[in-house]
């Protein structure tokens, strides 16, 4: 059942078609969700109230050792995609190799374009296409006391 909701591109495109035509309402949202942790549950469930198909776009390995280093990261990609899956409220789950999902969302074209409180709505990738097509892109707030980066940082200085 886990396994059915990752897809590639090619499957993917299709089954959002599908959605679209019975009336159903797309969000899209992207990250890396190395450590899946509370703040990331509340805010792929603050998510998936915005819509009725929940799709989350995960970094692949190459891509997030790109962003933030080559000790990154602690688990590789087809395992966060399968955690992020079990999730009842993530309807699909994509891994991308580009270091931002501009492609995706373009070939997607969520009506909900999803990101954390950290982000400003000017400089969210695929914001663009998103208003051009008549959708929305929203912000959800971060939830304090979780970041993975924090937990890392926290790990390392606890077992010293």
């Amino acid at each position: 059942m886990v396994q059915k909701k990752i897809k590639e591109i090619k499957e993917l495109i299709p089954l959002v078609e599908k959605h679209k035509k019975e009336g159903k309402k797309i969000v899209f949202t992207n990250g890396c969700f190395d450590i899946l942790h509370l703040g990331h549950i509340r805010y792929l469930s603050e998510a998936k109230k915005q819509g009725d198909i929940l799709i989350v776009a995960v970094n692949s390995d190459s891509s997030i050792k790109k962003l933030k280093g080559d000790h990154r990261p602690l688990y590789p990609q087809d395992a966060r995609a399968e955690a992020l899956a079990s999730l009842l409220f993530v309807d699909y789950v994509i891994i991308f190799y580009e270091l931002d999902p501009y492609r995706i969302i373009s070939q997607i074209i969520p009506h909900v374009l999803v990101k954390g409180g950290d982000y400003q709505i000017e400089e969210i990738v695929g914001r663009d296409i998103v208003d051009i097509h008549g959708g929305k892109v929203i912000t959800i707030p971060e939830v304090a006391g979780f970041s993975t980066t924090e937990l890392i940082k926290t790990i390392l200085q606890r077992y010293k």
